[in-house]
């Protein structure tokens, strides 16, 4: 039977999504004792991204016989959006214990229409039909997008370039975090800061006065940040 939703929909929902089939653009891997892949959906409303996992669990203090992770990107989605932090729009989760293949997890969202991951965005070319100074907002507004976040307390707990989306509407950037399954809440806003932020600097693509350019966007939200990076 179902653990949860994302509006307490009842089982048939679980059903009608689960049995919906796309293209894979992650294939299933096998992680945390289960597997875990992303299919996309067409959807009369538009591109739909369906991350479906089987015995995919992670284990807390809260929860150490395990729980799905679905539930945990769920919150983490929801939690970002009233941070005003820019995730895709969730449309649909669920999960189900099976008898022979333990908990089924499914996480519907919404493509974010007109972004591309920032790795993406600069090998075709972005920074240099921009310009340096759009650059420079761009880079300040993923600061200001990671300090509402980190305010909140809320760690992504895998910060790669890769998973920061970006577009430029008019030489305006607009920034969303993307792959949030790891995410959760600290009790230390600098302790969430600190973890996220050294890992991005170690695996950046940026330079010093790139990243100089981040941090003063940062702290616009979040003056003083981490203690140390």
């Amino acid at each position: 039977m179902p653990l949860d939703s994302a509006n307490d929909i009842p089982q048939q929902a679980f059903q009608h999504w689960w049995q919906r089939q796309g293209d894979w653009v992650e294939p299933p891997n096998a992680r945390r004792g289960g597997e875990s892949g992303v299919q996309r959906l067409l959807d009369h409303s538009g591109v739909l991204y369906a991350k479906r996992q089987i015995g995919h669990i992670y284990r807390s203090l809260l929860h150490p016989g395990g729980r799905p992770t679905v539930l945990r990107e769920r919150n983490a989605l929801q939690a970002l959006d009233a941070l005003g932090v820019s995730v895709p729009h969730l449309v649909y989760c669920g999960v189900e214990h099976d008898p022979q293949q333990g908990w089924r997890g499914l996480l519907v969202t919404e493509a974010l229409q007109g972004f591309e991951d920032i790795e993406h965005w600069y090998a075709q070319g972005g920074r240099q039909l921009c310009g340096e100074a759009a650059h420079a907002r761009l880079l300040q507004k993923i600061g200001t997008t990671l300090a509402r976040m980190h305010r909140g307390r809320w760690q992504h707990g895998c910060l790669y370039a890769k998973h920061i989306f970006v577009k430029l509407s008019d030489g305006e950037p607009q920034v969303a975090l993307l792959d949030l399954e790891k995410s959760r809440r600290r009790w230390s806003s600098r302790r969430a800061a600190r973890h996220d932020l050294r890992q991005l600097r170690r695996h950046s693509p940026w330079s010093d006065s790139d990243w100089a350019q981040i941090l003063t966007g940062y702290a616009h939200i979040f003056p003083g940040g981490p203690d140390k990076l």
